[in-house]
């Protein structure tokens, strides 16, 4: 089992630390989404670019995160998304996007468990894959849902020149059949 993954993959106004357990001391700003688990420490930015020096980060605060699975076979971690003040937290495969500005704003993630995750440059997009279908998030909030692509289990095979292609398994069957999805409209090809 790996331990788990920061991707800051996007441009971020934001410092994350993935705690092994509660601090002892915890900070004045504490949100739990929605129950207590998964622990994070964020610092946002104050103002200015991304890369300023520690000084000009504000105050932090401890995001605390419900535990979806403890499986290996689901994420943990946290990555960076198109929008560079919201981060999203994922606690084996329970996925939150987090206003790192205004902690109390967040949205979770529909699948439960989110199975993989991945950064999308062209078009700025951060891919959550699920059991039957992938849904993506912009700078926007969430571009879209594929809707069912799969009976059981979505497989990512490539991903190039706007077009996310990949494997699901279909029940009648019994095969893998291949798919292809436009990654600006979320609509199949």
């Amino acid at each position: 089992m790996s331990g788990p993954t920061i991707d800051l993959s996007f441009s971020h106004r934001w410092q994350a630390e993935i705690l092994p357990a509660r601090p002892l001391i915890l900070p004045p700003r504490r949100y739990v989404y929605p129950r207590d688990a998964e622990e994070v420490l964020i610092k946002p930015q104050k103002g200015g670019a991304p890369g300023l020096a520690f000084e000009t980060w504000g105050e932090p605060f401890l995001a605390t995160c419900a535990l979806g699975f403890r499986d290996p076979i689901v994420p943990t971690g946290v990555w960076s998304t198109p929008e560079p003040e919201k981060i999203c937290a994922v606690s084996g495969g329970y996925a939150y996007i987090i206003d790192t500005q205004a902690p109390g704003c967040f949205t979770m993630i529909p699948y439960r468990p989110v199975l993989e995750v991945r950064a999308v440059h062209d078009p700025g997009l951060l891919v959550f894959v699920g059991h039957h279908s992938i849904l993506a998030w912009s700078a926007n909030g969430q571009a879209w849902d594929s809707g069912k692509l799969s009976d059981e289990g979505v497989t990512i095979t490539a991903i190039e020149s706007g077009v996310l292609r990949g494997l699901g398994w279909e029940m009648l069957s019994d095969r893998e059949r291949p798919f292809a999805v436009d990654l600006r409209t979320g609509q199949r090809l």
